[in-house]
């Protein structure tokens, strides 16, 4: 009788010891998936900080009188005057 509850009790211990690492296999692996979580919430903030910035630029880009403007300021190009303006009929 004494040796099956030396048994069983080494059987307890064994199961116990097992589910302590179990438990601590969980945590592990618990860290490793919210380290990552955390890293793509960073990835996700700044991929939204690049698509605000593309966003400025698109909005600057398409303005409708900034190709006036770049004529005017980089080539320096002038509206000629209304008579010197030739209209050619297709």
């Amino acid at each position: 009788m004494a040796a099956a509850k030396n048994v069983l009790l080494v059987l307890l211990i064994i199961m116990l010891l097992l589910s302590a690492i179990a438990v601590i296999y969980s945590k592990y692996q618990f860290r490793q998936v919210f380290m990552e979580i955390q890293k793509k919430e960073k990835e996700l903030d700044d991929y939204e900080v690049e698509w605000g910035r593309l966003q400025l630029e698109l909005t600057t880009l398409t303005e409708e009188n900034r190709i006036e403007i770049e004529a005017r300021h980089r080539l320096m190009l002038t509206l000629p005057a209304q008579d010197k303006i030739i209209y050619i009929k297709p």
